[in-house]
């Protein structure tokens, strides 16, 4: 559980360091994503995001695991 949690804080520190990068790749603007703007209301979803973040990390695990 320690090394999880070690590895899941480092990875999240090489995500906050290159967001600006990030973002420029569109993750967060794909098709897919919901985003509803009214008058004084706004709500999004990255739902597209969410399952293309979801895929990646699953095939990272699961390589890292047959090792």
């Amino acid at each position: 559980m320690q090394k999880f949690l070690l590895i899941a804080g480092v990875v999240l520190l090489i995500v906050g360091l290159l967001w600006p990068w990030i973002t420029k790749l569109g993750l967060g603007r794909l098709p897919g994503d919901i985003a509803v703007e009214k008058e004084g209301f706004s709500f999004y979803f990255p739902l597209m995001t969410s399952i293309i973040v979801s895929i990646v990390l699953s095939l990272l695990f699961w390589l890292f695991r047959n090792k």
